[in-house]
């Protein structure tokens, strides 16, 4: 499917280049909250989101004016590692005698 014809749904996890606005020099990822139904050209659409860190934590919230044609859906960054609790080795019992 075509990014003209996807439709930008709550979740979607949008990467945002030149290609979306030329306010994107420096590309972003966003994870978006919602559409605005807001008046607009044709082919354009405001978005309720928040801008995506490296590690794929939230970092700012935007309000973002965009070309529905340059949007580019990514797969959401997988969830940091878990630390998870070291189990103590189980050692065999010392016999005496």
């Amino acid at each position: 499917m075509s990014a003209a014809a996807r439709k930008v749904a709550t979740g979607d996890v949008l990467h945002l280049t030149r290609a979306a606005s030329v306010q994107f020099m420096r590309p972003i990822f966003v994870r978006v909250i919602r559409v605005l139904d807001w008046p607009t050209y044709d082919g354009w659409l405001w978005l309720d989101g928040y801008e995506l860190g490296a590690s794929g934590d939230a970092v700012a919230r935007r309000s973002l004016f965009v070309m529905s044609g340059g949007l580019v859906w990514q797969d959401p960054p997988p969830p940091p590692a878990r630390k998870t609790a070291r189990c103590p080795v189980a050692r065999e019992p010392i016999r005496v005698g």
